[in-house]
């Protein structure tokens, strides 16, 4: 089987899912190419998209929160929007793309793609199926306006909400948000250390900011590090924000409890060392951490689909949450503190965690490759 994978680079999270089902799907022998799809009309257009995305979700977030709230109003699977149009205008440069390349079939674990496959099918321009992957504990707007073969959502309790706003239900399977196998596997705390180069012994509290390094993590780091008075130690993953990562280095060069970590392939390693988990409520790293089963503070999301993400951890005692930067820090001290709420929350998360979503995705492409050759 030949699965082509489609996305692009607005953040690290639908890379993420990506890459998990091509690691899936390789294992079981099967050829997969995944790229950006706005490659297509060159490096200059997929720059645009994605530095326009991260520009205002950086700099402006309520902003994204404003845009995010006029989709969800003109949002409908009556009409469709200006962003399905924006991206039907890759149309035939991906079908021909797809053709080309005798794809058996198609994976998107964006909207923008998803878009522009629901054209090519409308068209006839398109000859295998297409699988959306939803990245997002909410259905974000616009969703309702693709026609794909089926939808991987994250969690069966989101069906009604997809099934509101015109997703068919029977196209809607709730296997969860795909992860890497290295998220599956469970490091022991001790050997992750070690690895890590990290003190056994110590409650550490690790820092995600996101692939963007999205939030006033100067602040949050300097206010956690004050309330560490007891032995803990700190790890901040900075992600791409090479200037957060000067910044914190220089604000904590001669703090030895304070360890500061660039971009970095090891976040499966470092969640297994930690105790604790603040992170932005991005669907996937809250997808890791729920998988390798850590206690998760969910710091200020970037209004729109971050804020419903943030309602369904806490709704199910996945995570806690505060929108006050204070109250974050409490909250990650109690988790450290009181076994209990510990407990409580891993046994809730060992509930509704779906670890195995990438492979059953791969089992869902052969499925449906297998019975799309035998129709014709």
């Amino acid at each position: 089987m030949k699965i082509l994978i489609l996305s692009c680079d607005t953040g690290e999270g639908h890379n993420s899912a990506g890459k998990a089902v091509k690691e899936a799907a390789e294992l079981k022998g099967h050829t997969v190419e995944m790229m950006d799809m706005f490659l297509l009309s060159g490096k200059r257009t997929s720059h645009a998209v994605a530095g326009a995305y991260i520009g205002i979700v950086k700099h402006i977030p309520f902003f994204f929160g404003f845009i995010y709230k006029l989709g969800m109003m003109i949002s409908s699977s009556r009409h469709k929007s200006p962003v399905y149009y924006a991206n039907a205008l890759l149309g035939k440069k991906l079908a021909a793309y797809i053709d080309g390349h005798d794809f058996d079939v198609v994976v998107m674990p964006h909207l923008y793609p998803a878009e522009t496959i629901t054209y090519m099918k409308k068209k006839h321009l398109l000859h295998v199926p297409a699988v959306a992957i939803g990245t997002d504990y909410t259905c974000i707007p616009f969703w309702e306006e693709t026609n794909l073969d089926y939808y991987v959502i994250p969690h069966e309790d989101l069906i009604p909400e997809y099934v509101k706003r015109g997703v068919p239900k029977e196209k809607l399977l709730p296997y969860g948000i795909p992860v890497r196998p290295s998220f599956h596997q469970k490091t022991a705390k001790d050997a992750a250390r070690k690895k890590l180069n990290l003190p056994a012994g110590v409650p550490i509290f690790l820092v995600m900011s996101g692939s963007m390094g999205f939030g006033k993590l100067a602040v949050f780091a300097a206010k956690l590090a004050l309330r560490c008075q007891n032995n803990e130690h700190i790890v901040i993953i900075c992600g791409n924000n090479d200037k957060i990562k000067r910044i914190l280095r220089k604000e904590f060069r001669f703090n030895k409890r304070v360890h500061i970590i660039g971009y970095t392939d090891q976040v499966s390693l470092f969640m297994d060392a930690c105790d604790v988990i603040y992170t932005k409520p991005g669907g996937l790293t809250s997808t890791e951490a729920l998988v390798k089963n850590i206690p998760i503070v969910h710091t200020a999301p970037i209004p729109g689909c971050e804020t419903a993400n943030v309602h369904f951890f806490t709704r199910r005692h996945l995570s806690v949450s505060s929108k006050n930067l204070s109250k974050q820090i409490t909250l990650g001290k109690k988790l450290i503190d009181h076994a209990s709420l510990r407990n409580e929350m891993y046994q809730a998360q060992r509930t509704h965690q779906k670890p195995d979503a990438a492979m059953q995705i791969v089992e869902l492409l052969e499925t449906i490759v297998t019975n799309e050759s035998h129709e014709t």
